[in-house]
């Protein structure tokens, strides 16, 4: 983990995420910087693929390791998701089950109530993480806390490595999210989080990723009437 730390604080890291997890040992890693009042997050490094399925499950949902990370601003540690309690995230843990999740690590970037990301470790689930491990990624999790929040060495910006640009992910793919969770907001009526409750309810349980959502809301493919007609796609049918 030295030699890893020593390589991203010099933007030699082509792929930071893989670099992470084969040092942490651990099936993936996924770091999300804060985007949004929500809050919500926004992957920045993911490996492998399945690592950003799941936090768009995660976001989709609202609940889970990471959410529950970023709002207490303590580490979530989960290896075998098989032995949390149903109740503890009762939609998420049956749709990790079937995306091949199976325990979940997550450390929260931050340092008091300032609160910049969560770090998410994908484990295999059949064993706990080592003493070593937990060592390894609380370090990792402190350089990276401390390289966002000073704005990084360099400030090159050329996505390597803490040699990238460090602020705020406003402007990246989840924008979409909030200027859809506004209008839903005018259309029903309702606070900010209400419409992203309504929102993350209907993509759900339309089984779609709460983006195509979004997008469709701001296309105005689809909009939000009320609790008895639910959302409406302009033709008059269901959306």
């Amino acid at each position: 983990m030295a030699e890893v730390l020593r390589s991203l604080r010099q933007g030699e890291v082509a792929d930071p995420a893989c670099a992470c997890a084969r040092a942490l040992g651990v099936e993936g890693v996924v770091l999300s910087l804060l985007a949004g009042p929500d809050p919500t997050t926004e992957p920045v490094w993911c490996h492998p693929e399945l690592g950003a399925r799941f936090e768009e499950l995660q976001f989709t949902l609202g609940e889970g390791p990471g959410p529950d990370a970023v709002r207490t601003g303590s580490p979530v540690v989960e290896p075998d998701l098989g032995r949390v309690r149903p109740e503890r995230w009762p939609a998420l843990l049956p749709a990790a089950h079937e995306l091949g999740v199976h325990g979940v690590c997550c450390f929260p970037l931050g340092i008091g109530a300032i609160r910049v990301g969560v770090l998410t470790l994908l484990c295999d689930g059949d064993r706990r993480l080592s003493g070593q491990q937990y060592t390894d990624a609380t370090a990792l999790t402190a350089a990276l806390t401390g390289a966002f929040l000073n704005g990084g060495p360099g400030g090159g910006g050329n996505g390597r490595g803490f040699d990238m640009s460090l602020d705020p992910p406003a402007g990246l793919r989840r924008a979409v999210v909030h200027q859809a969770t506004g209008m839903i907001s005018v259309q029903l009526g309702v606070a900010m989080a209400e419409a992203l409750l309504r929102l993350r309810a209907h993509a759900y349980g339309s089984e779609r990723p709460l983006g195509e959502i979004a997008a469709d809301v701001v296309a105005r493919r689809l909009r939000f009437e009320d609790d008895v007609s639910g959302p409406q796609s302009p033709d008059g049918g269901k959306g």
